[in-house]
Protein backbone atom coordinates (compact mmCIF):
# COMPACT_ATOMS: atom_id res chain seq x y z
CA UNK A 1 0.00 0.00 0.00
CA UNK A 2 2.84 2.37 0.83
CA UNK A 3 3.42 5.15 -1.69
CA UNK A 4 -0.08 5.15 -3.13
CA UNK A 5 -1.53 7.64 -0.68
CA UNK A 6 -4.24 7.27 1.95
CA UNK A 7 -7.09 7.85 -0.50
CA UNK A 8 -6.09 4.79 -2.51
CA UNK A 9 -5.61 2.20 0.20
CA UNK A 10 -9.20 0.99 0.52
CA UNK A 11 -9.77 0.79 -3.23
CA UNK A 12 -6.60 -1.16 -3.87
CA UNK A 13 -8.16 -4.26 -2.30
CA UNK A 14 -10.38 -4.48 -5.41
CA UNK A 15 -8.13 -5.32 -8.40
CA UNK A 16 -9.02 -4.21 -11.89
CA UNK A 17 -10.25 -7.19 -13.87
CA UNK A 18 -11.55 -8.06 -17.29
CA UNK A 19 -15.26 -8.37 -18.01
CA UNK A 20 -16.53 -11.92 -17.80
CA UNK A 21 -19.81 -13.48 -18.75
CA UNK A 22 -21.81 -14.45 -15.65
CA UNK A 23 -21.44 -18.13 -14.85
CA UNK A 24 -24.38 -20.28 -15.94
CA UNK A 25 -25.42 -23.41 -14.12
CA UNK A 26 -24.29 -26.55 -15.92
CA UNK A 27 -26.80 -28.12 -18.26
CA UNK A 28 -27.03 -30.71 -21.02
CA UNK A 29 -24.87 -30.08 -24.06
CA UNK A 30 -25.39 -30.66 -27.76
CA UNK A 31 -21.97 -32.29 -27.86
CA UNK A 32 -22.83 -34.89 -25.23
CA UNK A 33 -23.76 -37.44 -27.90
CA UNK A 34 -26.60 -38.03 -30.37
CA UNK A 35 -29.08 -39.22 -27.75
CA UNK A 36 -28.46 -36.26 -25.42
CA UNK A 37 -28.49 -33.81 -28.32
CA UNK A 38 -31.81 -35.20 -29.54
CA UNK A 39 -33.29 -34.95 -26.06
CA UNK A 40 -32.15 -31.34 -25.74
CA UNK A 41 -33.61 -30.42 -29.13
CA UNK A 42 -36.95 -31.98 -28.20
CA UNK A 43 -36.87 -30.08 -24.90
CA UNK A 44 -36.27 -26.87 -26.85
CA UNK A 45 -39.22 -27.51 -29.15
CA UNK A 46 -41.48 -28.28 -26.21
CA UNK A 47 -40.32 -25.16 -24.38
CA UNK A 48 -41.00 -22.91 -27.36
CA UNK A 49 -44.39 -24.48 -28.00
CA UNK A 50 -45.34 -23.81 -24.39
CA UNK A 51 -43.69 -20.40 -23.90
CA UNK A 52 -44.29 -18.47 -27.12
CA UNK A 53 -47.81 -17.04 -27.00
CA UNK A 54 -50.06 -17.64 -29.99
CA UNK A 55 -51.25 -14.62 -31.94
CA UNK A 56 -54.94 -14.13 -31.10
CA UNK A 57 -57.37 -13.31 -33.88
CA UNK A 58 -57.40 -9.65 -34.87
CA UNK A 59 -60.81 -9.11 -33.30
CA UNK A 60 -59.59 -10.57 -29.98
CA UNK A 61 -56.16 -8.89 -29.91
CA UNK A 62 -57.05 -6.63 -26.97
CA UNK A 63 -59.26 -9.14 -25.13
CA UNK A 64 -57.04 -12.20 -24.93
CA UNK A 65 -55.45 -12.89 -21.53
CA UNK A 66 -51.73 -12.29 -21.20
CA UNK A 67 -49.41 -15.27 -21.23
CA UNK A 68 -48.87 -16.81 -17.82
CA UNK A 69 -45.83 -15.39 -16.07
CA UNK A 70 -44.62 -18.90 -15.34
CA UNK A 71 -44.40 -19.69 -19.06
CA UNK A 72 -42.06 -16.74 -19.67
CA UNK A 73 -40.11 -17.58 -16.52
CA UNK A 74 -39.66 -21.14 -17.82
CA UNK A 75 -38.06 -19.79 -20.98
CA UNK A 76 -35.74 -17.51 -18.99
CA UNK A 77 -34.76 -20.37 -16.66
CA UNK A 78 -34.19 -22.88 -19.48
CA UNK A 79 -32.15 -20.40 -21.51
CA UNK A 80 -30.07 -19.49 -18.47
CA UNK A 81 -29.16 -23.13 -17.98
CA UNK A 82 -27.70 -23.56 -21.47
CA UNK A 83 -23.95 -23.67 -20.93
CA UNK A 84 -22.62 -23.40 -24.50
CA UNK A 85 -22.82 -20.69 -27.16
CA UNK A 86 -23.91 -23.34 -29.68
CA UNK A 87 -26.82 -24.40 -27.47
CA UNK A 88 -28.10 -20.87 -27.08
CA UNK A 89 -27.66 -20.33 -30.82
CA UNK A 90 -29.70 -23.46 -31.54
CA UNK A 91 -32.58 -22.29 -29.36
CA UNK A 92 -32.53 -18.77 -30.83
CA UNK A 93 -32.44 -20.18 -34.35
CA UNK A 94 -35.49 -22.33 -33.65
CA UNK A 95 -37.29 -19.36 -32.12
CA UNK A 96 -36.54 -17.14 -35.13
CA UNK A 97 -37.37 -19.76 -37.75
CA UNK A 98 -40.50 -21.28 -36.23
CA UNK A 99 -42.23 -18.39 -34.47
CA UNK A 100 -42.00 -15.44 -36.81
CA UNK A 101 -44.60 -13.90 -39.10
CA UNK A 102 -47.44 -16.00 -40.56
CA UNK A 103 -46.72 -15.34 -44.23
CA UNK A 104 -50.06 -16.71 -45.42
CA UNK A 105 -51.83 -14.15 -43.23
CA UNK A 106 -49.60 -11.37 -44.57
CA UNK A 107 -50.39 -12.38 -48.15
CA UNK A 108 -54.13 -12.51 -47.42
CA UNK A 109 -54.20 -9.12 -45.69
CA UNK A 110 -51.98 -7.54 -48.37
CA UNK A 111 -54.37 -8.70 -51.07
CA UNK A 112 -57.26 -7.17 -49.15
CA UNK A 113 -55.49 -3.80 -48.88
CA UNK A 114 -54.61 -3.80 -52.59
CA UNK A 115 -58.18 -4.61 -53.53
CA UNK A 116 -59.52 -1.75 -51.40
CA UNK A 117 -57.07 0.65 -53.03
CA UNK A 118 -58.46 -0.30 -56.42
CA UNK A 119 -62.10 0.06 -55.36
CA UNK A 120 -63.61 3.27 -53.98
CA UNK A 121 -64.41 2.56 -50.30
CA UNK A 122 -64.79 4.56 -47.11
CA UNK A 123 -61.53 5.67 -45.56
CA UNK A 124 -62.33 3.86 -42.32
CA UNK A 125 -62.58 0.53 -44.14
CA UNK A 126 -59.20 1.03 -45.78
CA UNK A 127 -57.55 2.10 -42.51
CA UNK A 128 -58.86 -0.97 -40.73
CA UNK A 129 -57.56 -3.22 -43.52
CA UNK A 130 -54.14 -1.58 -43.18
CA UNK A 131 -54.28 -2.10 -39.42
CA UNK A 132 -55.03 -5.80 -39.99
CA UNK A 133 -51.99 -5.98 -42.25
CA UNK A 134 -49.79 -4.32 -39.61
CA UNK A 135 -51.04 -6.82 -37.04
CA UNK A 136 -50.27 -9.74 -39.38
CA UNK A 137 -46.70 -8.45 -39.76
CA UNK A 138 -45.97 -8.83 -36.04
CA UNK A 139 -43.87 -11.98 -35.41
CA UNK A 140 -44.97 -14.34 -32.64
CA UNK A 141 -41.67 -14.12 -30.76
CA UNK A 142 -42.29 -10.43 -30.22
CA UNK A 143 -45.05 -11.41 -27.81
CA UNK A 144 -42.58 -13.57 -25.87
CA UNK A 145 -40.08 -10.70 -25.63
CA UNK A 146 -42.85 -8.32 -24.57
CA UNK A 147 -43.98 -10.59 -21.73
CA UNK A 148 -40.40 -11.31 -20.60
CA UNK A 149 -39.79 -7.55 -20.34
CA UNK A 150 -42.43 -7.41 -17.59
CA UNK A 151 -40.59 -9.92 -15.42
CA UNK A 152 -38.24 -8.74 -12.70
CA UNK A 153 -34.89 -8.41 -14.51
CA UNK A 154 -36.58 -9.24 -17.81
CA UNK A 155 -35.18 -6.32 -19.82
CA UNK A 156 -31.67 -7.08 -18.58
CA UNK A 157 -32.19 -10.69 -19.69
CA UNK A 158 -33.24 -9.57 -23.17
CA UNK A 159 -30.16 -7.35 -23.48
CA UNK A 160 -28.00 -10.38 -22.74
CA UNK A 161 -30.05 -12.55 -25.10
CA UNK A 162 -29.38 -10.10 -27.94
CA UNK A 163 -25.67 -10.09 -27.06
CA UNK A 164 -25.75 -13.88 -27.39
CA UNK A 165 -27.57 -13.60 -30.71
CA UNK A 166 -24.98 -11.15 -32.08
CA UNK A 167 -22.17 -13.43 -30.90
CA UNK A 168 -23.79 -16.46 -32.54
CA UNK A 169 -24.18 -14.54 -35.80
CA UNK A 170 -20.54 -13.42 -35.70
CA UNK A 171 -19.46 -17.04 -35.18
CA UNK A 172 -21.84 -18.16 -37.96
CA UNK A 173 -23.54 -20.58 -35.57
CA UNK A 174 -26.91 -19.25 -36.66
CA UNK A 175 -27.62 -17.41 -39.90
CA UNK A 176 -30.34 -16.51 -42.36
CA UNK A 177 -33.01 -13.88 -42.93
CA UNK A 178 -35.22 -15.08 -40.07
CA UNK A 179 -32.39 -14.58 -37.58
CA UNK A 180 -31.55 -11.13 -38.95
CA UNK A 181 -35.21 -10.21 -38.74
CA UNK A 182 -35.47 -11.30 -35.11
CA UNK A 183 -32.35 -9.33 -34.27
CA UNK A 184 -33.91 -6.25 -35.86
CA UNK A 185 -37.18 -6.72 -33.96
CA UNK A 186 -35.38 -7.09 -30.64
CA UNK A 187 -33.15 -4.10 -31.39
CA UNK A 188 -36.25 -2.02 -32.10
CA UNK A 189 -37.86 -3.04 -28.82
CA UNK A 190 -34.67 -2.24 -26.88
CA UNK A 191 -34.47 1.14 -28.61
CA UNK A 192 -37.91 1.97 -27.23
CA UNK A 193 -37.09 0.75 -23.72
CA UNK A 194 -33.76 2.62 -23.71
CA UNK A 195 -34.94 5.87 -25.30
CA UNK A 196 -33.56 9.08 -23.83
CA UNK A 197 -36.59 9.66 -21.61
CA UNK A 198 -35.78 6.52 -19.61
CA UNK A 199 -32.07 7.30 -19.20
CA UNK A 200 -30.39 9.04 -16.28
CA UNK A 201 -27.14 10.95 -16.69
CA UNK A 202 -24.69 10.22 -13.86
CA UNK A 203 -21.22 11.62 -13.26
CA UNK A 204 -18.38 9.47 -11.95
CA UNK A 205 -15.94 10.95 -9.43
CA UNK A 206 -13.31 9.41 -7.18
CA UNK A 207 -15.96 9.41 -4.45
CA UNK A 208 -18.41 7.32 -6.49
CA UNK A 209 -19.12 3.80 -5.17
CA UNK A 210 -16.32 1.31 -5.78
CA UNK A 211 -18.70 -0.86 -7.80
CA UNK A 212 -19.33 2.01 -10.26
CA UNK A 213 -15.62 2.80 -10.60
CA UNK A 214 -14.95 -0.89 -11.18
CA UNK A 215 -17.60 -1.17 -13.90
CA UNK A 216 -16.39 1.99 -15.63
CA UNK A 217 -12.79 0.76 -15.62
CA UNK A 218 -13.79 -2.65 -16.94
CA UNK A 219 -15.89 -1.22 -19.73
CA UNK A 220 -13.14 1.09 -21.04
CA UNK A 221 -12.57 -0.37 -24.50
CA UNK A 222 -10.67 2.48 -26.20
CA UNK A 223 -7.82 3.26 -23.80
CA UNK A 224 -7.67 0.52 -21.14
CA UNK A 225 -7.35 1.61 -17.53
CA UNK A 226 -3.98 0.50 -16.13
CA UNK A 227 -4.53 0.75 -12.38
CA UNK A 228 -6.42 2.67 -9.73
CA UNK A 229 -4.13 5.70 -9.97
CA UNK A 230 -4.94 5.85 -13.68
CA UNK A 231 -8.65 5.60 -12.85
CA UNK A 232 -8.32 8.40 -10.29
CA UNK A 233 -6.81 10.68 -12.95
CA UNK A 234 -9.62 9.97 -15.40
CA UNK A 235 -12.29 11.11 -12.94
CA UNK A 236 -10.26 13.90 -11.34
CA UNK A 237 -9.58 17.58 -12.12
CA UNK A 238 -9.82 18.65 -15.77
CA UNK A 239 -11.63 15.40 -16.53
CA UNK A 240 -15.28 14.42 -16.70
CA UNK A 241 -16.60 10.88 -16.80
CA UNK A 242 -20.33 10.43 -17.31
CA UNK A 243 -22.61 7.54 -18.09
CA UNK A 244 -26.20 6.75 -18.86
CA UNK A 245 -28.09 4.36 -16.60
CA UNK A 246 -31.64 3.11 -17.08
CA UNK A 247 -34.29 4.45 -14.72
CA UNK A 248 -34.94 0.90 -13.49
CA UNK A 249 -31.25 0.23 -12.70
CA UNK A 250 -29.64 3.43 -11.37
CA UNK A 251 -25.90 3.26 -10.94
CA UNK A 252 -25.55 0.61 -13.66
CA UNK A 253 -23.52 2.11 -16.57
CA UNK A 254 -24.86 1.44 -20.05
CA UNK A 255 -22.57 3.71 -22.06
CA UNK A 256 -19.64 5.71 -20.67
CA UNK A 257 -18.12 8.94 -22.00
CA UNK A 258 -14.71 10.28 -20.94
CA UNK A 259 -13.98 13.99 -21.47
CA UNK A 260 -10.77 15.99 -21.07
CA UNK A 261 -11.03 19.72 -20.35
CA UNK A 262 -8.07 21.35 -22.09
CA UNK A 263 -6.70 24.67 -23.32
CA UNK A 264 -6.89 23.58 -26.98
CA UNK A 265 -8.01 20.68 -29.15
CA UNK A 266 -5.73 17.80 -28.23
CA UNK A 267 -3.63 16.21 -30.97
CA UNK A 268 -2.48 13.10 -29.08
CA UNK A 269 -3.80 10.79 -26.40
CA UNK A 270 -0.50 10.74 -24.51
CA UNK A 271 -1.26 14.24 -23.24
CA UNK A 272 -4.61 13.08 -21.83
CA UNK A 273 -3.94 9.58 -20.50
CA UNK A 274 -0.56 10.26 -18.92
CA UNK A 275 1.48 9.03 -16.01
CA UNK A 276 2.02 12.27 -14.05
CA UNK A 277 -0.46 12.94 -11.22
CA UNK A 278 -3.21 15.53 -11.87
CA UNK A 279 -3.26 18.94 -10.24
CA UNK A 280 -5.65 19.14 -7.34
CA UNK A 281 -7.75 22.14 -8.44
CA UNK A 282 -9.24 23.33 -11.71
CA UNK A 283 -8.71 26.83 -13.03
CA UNK A 284 -11.68 27.65 -15.25
CA UNK A 285 -9.76 30.22 -17.28
CA UNK A 286 -7.47 27.41 -18.50
CA UNK A 287 -10.39 25.42 -19.92
CA UNK A 288 -11.14 26.32 -23.55
CA UNK A 289 -12.02 22.95 -25.11
CA UNK A 290 -13.86 19.75 -24.21
CA UNK A 291 -12.33 16.65 -25.80
CA UNK A 292 -14.38 13.45 -26.01
CA UNK A 293 -11.58 10.89 -25.97
CA UNK A 294 -13.43 7.67 -25.21
CA UNK A 295 -16.96 6.36 -25.44
CA UNK A 296 -17.65 2.74 -24.56
CA UNK A 297 -20.76 0.59 -24.54
CA UNK A 298 -20.91 -1.69 -21.52
CA UNK A 299 -23.69 -3.96 -22.80
CA UNK A 300 -23.02 -5.62 -26.17
CA UNK A 301 -26.72 -6.39 -26.50
CA UNK A 302 -27.34 -2.66 -26.94
CA UNK A 303 -25.23 -2.39 -30.10
CA UNK A 304 -27.01 -0.19 -32.61
CA UNK A 305 -29.27 1.35 -29.97
CA UNK A 306 -28.73 5.11 -30.13
CA UNK A 307 -27.13 5.74 -26.74
CA UNK A 308 -23.78 7.35 -27.58
CA UNK A 309 -25.32 10.19 -29.57
CA UNK A 310 -27.73 11.08 -26.79
CA UNK A 311 -24.94 10.88 -24.20
CA UNK A 312 -22.68 13.32 -26.06
CA UNK A 313 -25.56 15.80 -26.45
CA UNK A 314 -26.46 15.59 -22.77
CA UNK A 315 -22.87 15.97 -21.61
CA UNK A 316 -22.39 19.01 -23.87
CA UNK A 317 -25.39 20.66 -22.23
CA UNK A 318 -24.04 19.89 -18.74
CA UNK A 319 -20.61 21.29 -19.64
CA UNK A 320 -22.18 24.46 -21.01
CA UNK A 321 -23.99 24.94 -17.71
CA UNK A 322 -20.77 24.41 -15.75
CA UNK A 323 -18.57 26.45 -18.12
CA UNK A 324 -20.72 29.07 -19.92
CA UNK A 325 -17.68 30.32 -21.85
CA UNK A 326 -16.93 26.87 -23.34
CA UNK A 327 -17.53 26.79 -27.11
CA UNK A 328 -15.04 24.25 -28.49
CA UNK A 329 -16.09 20.61 -28.55
CA UNK A 330 -14.20 17.86 -30.31
CA UNK A 331 -13.41 14.19 -30.17
CA UNK A 332 -9.95 12.63 -30.20
CA UNK A 333 -10.81 9.36 -31.85
CA UNK A 334 -9.02 6.14 -32.78
CA UNK A 335 -9.08 4.89 -36.36
CA UNK A 336 -9.71 1.14 -35.98
CA UNK A 337 -9.24 -0.79 -39.18
CA UNK A 338 -6.82 1.60 -40.88
CA UNK A 339 -3.78 -0.69 -40.59
CA UNK A 340 -5.83 -3.68 -41.77
CA UNK A 341 -7.10 -1.69 -44.76
CA UNK A 342 -3.58 -0.52 -45.62
CA UNK A 343 -2.13 -4.03 -45.35
CA UNK A 344 -4.90 -5.21 -47.67
CA UNK A 345 -3.79 -2.66 -50.27
CA UNK A 346 -0.15 -3.71 -49.90
CA UNK A 347 -1.13 -7.39 -50.25
CA UNK A 348 -3.09 -6.74 -53.43
CA UNK A 349 -0.16 -4.82 -54.92
CA UNK A 350 2.31 -7.53 -53.94
CA UNK A 351 0.22 -10.07 -55.87
CA UNK A 352 0.58 -7.88 -58.95
CA UNK A 353 4.37 -8.26 -58.95
CA UNK A 354 5.32 -5.31 -56.79
CA UNK A 355 3.13 -2.75 -58.53
CA UNK A 356 3.25 0.54 -56.59
CA UNK A 357 0.29 2.90 -56.65
CA UNK A 358 0.44 4.26 -53.10
CA UNK A 359 3.77 6.08 -52.89
CA UNK A 360 5.66 8.58 -55.02
CA UNK A 361 8.95 7.56 -56.61
CA UNK A 362 10.94 9.62 -54.12
CA UNK A 363 9.03 8.08 -51.20
CA UNK A 364 9.67 4.58 -52.54
CA UNK A 365 13.37 5.29 -52.83
CA UNK A 366 13.66 6.78 -49.33
CA UNK A 367 11.65 4.02 -47.61
CA UNK A 368 13.46 1.24 -49.48
CA UNK A 369 16.82 2.66 -48.43
CA UNK A 370 15.71 2.67 -44.80
CA UNK A 371 14.11 -0.79 -44.78
CA UNK A 372 16.66 -2.41 -47.07
CA UNK A 373 14.19 -4.11 -49.38
CA UNK A 374 11.28 -3.70 -51.82
CA UNK A 375 8.82 -1.22 -50.34
CA UNK A 376 5.68 -3.35 -50.60
CA UNK A 377 7.09 -6.47 -48.98
CA UNK A 378 9.09 -4.72 -46.27
CA UNK A 379 6.24 -2.41 -45.28
CA UNK A 380 3.91 -5.40 -44.92
CA UNK A 381 6.34 -6.85 -42.40
CA UNK A 382 7.01 -3.59 -40.56
CA UNK A 383 3.38 -2.45 -40.32
CA UNK A 384 2.31 -5.86 -39.04
CA UNK A 385 4.22 -5.11 -35.83
CA UNK A 386 5.01 -2.05 -33.77
CA UNK A 387 8.78 -2.25 -34.33
CA UNK A 388 8.84 0.37 -37.10
CA UNK A 389 8.13 3.24 -34.69
CA UNK A 390 11.57 2.65 -33.12
CA UNK A 391 13.19 4.00 -36.30
CA UNK A 392 13.00 7.80 -36.35
CA UNK A 393 13.98 7.84 -40.03
CA UNK A 394 11.20 5.44 -41.00
CA UNK A 395 8.64 7.36 -38.91
CA UNK A 396 9.57 10.58 -40.72
CA UNK A 397 9.54 8.90 -44.13
CA UNK A 398 6.09 7.37 -43.60
CA UNK A 399 4.40 10.48 -42.21
CA UNK A 400 3.39 12.11 -45.50
CA UNK A 401 2.16 8.97 -47.32
CA UNK A 402 0.32 7.51 -44.32
CA UNK A 403 -1.35 10.84 -43.52
CA UNK A 404 -2.83 11.12 -47.02
CA UNK A 405 -3.73 7.42 -47.11
CA UNK A 406 -5.52 7.82 -43.78
CA UNK A 407 -7.37 10.89 -45.06
CA UNK A 408 -8.62 8.89 -48.02
CA UNK A 409 -9.57 5.94 -45.81
CA UNK A 410 -11.74 8.20 -43.63
CA UNK A 411 -13.12 10.42 -46.40
CA UNK A 412 -13.18 8.29 -49.53
CA UNK A 413 -13.65 4.66 -48.48
CA UNK A 414 -17.38 3.97 -48.24
CA UNK A 415 -19.86 1.27 -47.27
CA UNK A 416 -23.21 1.77 -48.98
CA UNK A 417 -22.28 5.41 -49.51
CA UNK A 418 -21.36 6.13 -45.89
CA UNK A 419 -17.96 6.20 -44.21
CA UNK A 420 -16.46 2.72 -44.00
CA UNK A 421 -14.80 3.41 -40.66
CA UNK A 422 -17.40 2.85 -37.90
CA UNK A 423 -16.06 5.59 -35.61
CA UNK A 424 -16.10 8.10 -38.46
CA UNK A 425 -19.62 7.06 -39.39
CA UNK A 426 -20.78 7.56 -35.78
CA UNK A 427 -19.44 11.10 -35.44
CA UNK A 428 -20.45 12.15 -38.96
CA UNK A 429 -24.00 10.95 -38.29
CA UNK A 430 -23.94 13.20 -35.22
CA UNK A 431 -23.08 16.17 -37.44
CA UNK A 432 -19.40 16.52 -36.56
CA UNK A 433 -16.73 17.73 -38.99
CA UNK A 434 -13.80 15.53 -40.05
CA UNK A 435 -11.41 18.16 -38.74
CA UNK A 436 -7.81 17.05 -38.21
CA UNK A 437 -5.71 13.92 -38.65
CA UNK A 438 -2.90 13.61 -36.12
CA UNK A 439 0.42 11.84 -36.65
CA UNK A 440 1.85 9.67 -33.85
CA UNK A 441 -1.15 10.53 -31.72
CA UNK A 442 -1.41 7.11 -30.05
CA UNK A 443 1.94 5.35 -29.61
CA UNK A 444 0.52 2.54 -27.49
CA UNK A 445 0.76 -1.00 -28.83
CA UNK A 446 -2.96 -0.94 -29.67
CA UNK A 447 -2.70 2.44 -31.37
CA UNK A 448 0.26 1.44 -33.53
CA UNK A 449 -1.10 -1.95 -34.56
CA UNK A 450 -4.65 -0.82 -35.35
CA UNK A 451 -4.08 2.62 -36.89
CA UNK A 452 -0.32 3.18 -37.34
CA UNK A 453 -0.42 5.60 -34.40
CA UNK A 454 -2.84 7.97 -36.14
CA UNK A 455 -5.87 9.57 -34.48
CA UNK A 456 -8.46 12.03 -35.71
CA UNK A 457 -10.44 14.94 -34.31
CA UNK A 458 -14.12 15.12 -35.19
CA UNK A 459 -15.10 18.67 -34.28
CA UNK A 460 -18.61 19.58 -33.15
CA UNK A 461 -19.67 23.05 -34.27
CA UNK A 462 -22.89 23.09 -32.28
CA UNK A 463 -24.68 25.54 -34.54
CA UNK A 464 -24.00 23.32 -37.59
CA UNK A 465 -24.40 19.78 -36.27
CA UNK A 466 -28.05 19.41 -37.29
CA UNK A 467 -27.37 20.64 -40.83
CA UNK A 468 -24.26 18.48 -41.20
CA UNK A 469 -26.08 15.41 -39.90
CA UNK A 470 -28.93 15.82 -42.37
CA UNK A 471 -26.49 16.35 -45.25
CA UNK A 472 -24.57 13.19 -44.34
CA UNK A 473 -27.57 10.96 -43.73
CA UNK A 474 -29.61 12.13 -46.71
CA UNK A 475 -26.96 13.02 -49.31
CA UNK A 476 -23.96 11.16 -47.87
CA UNK A 477 -21.90 14.37 -47.91
CA UNK A 478 -18.94 14.42 -45.52
CA UNK A 479 -18.07 17.80 -44.04
CA UNK A 480 -14.29 18.03 -43.77
CA UNK A 481 -11.68 20.68 -42.92
CA UNK A 482 -9.11 22.18 -45.30
CA UNK A 483 -6.39 19.97 -43.80
CA UNK A 484 -8.30 16.79 -44.54
CA UNK A 485 -9.39 17.88 -48.00
CA UNK A 486 -5.80 18.88 -48.84
CA UNK A 487 -4.60 15.42 -47.82
CA UNK A 488 -7.35 13.81 -49.91
CA UNK A 489 -6.25 15.88 -52.91
CA UNK A 490 -2.65 14.76 -52.36
CA UNK A 491 -3.83 11.15 -52.27
CA UNK A 492 -5.75 11.55 -55.52
CA UNK A 493 -2.71 13.18 -57.13
CA UNK A 494 -0.06 10.72 -55.94
CA UNK A 495 -1.99 7.45 -55.81
CA UNK A 496 -3.49 5.54 -58.70
CA UNK A 497 -6.16 3.45 -56.96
Amino acid sequence: MRGLGPSLTVRCFLPLRLLRRPQRPPGPRLSSGPAAAGALERAMDELLRRSVPAMPAYELREKSPAAAESQCADFVSFYGGLAEVAERAELLGRLAGGFGVDHSQVAEQSAGVLQLHQEPRETAVLLQAEDRLRYALVPRYRGLFHHISKLDGGVRFLVQLRADLLEAQALKLVEGPHVREMNGVLKGMLSEWFSSGFLNLERVTWHSPCEVLQKVSESEAVHPVKNWMDMKRRVGPYRRCCFFSHCTTPGEPLVVLHVALTSEISSNIQGIVKECPPSETEEKNKIAAAIFYSISLTQQGLQGVELGTFLIKRVVKELQKEFPHLETFSSLSPIPGFTKWLLGLLNSQAKEHGRNELFTDSECKEISEITGGPITETLKVFLSSNEWVKSEKLVRALQAPLMRLCAWYLYGEKHRGYALNPVANFHLQNGAVLWRINWMADVSLKGITSSCGLMVNYRYYLEDTATNSIAYLSSKNIKASEQVLSLVTQFQKNSKL
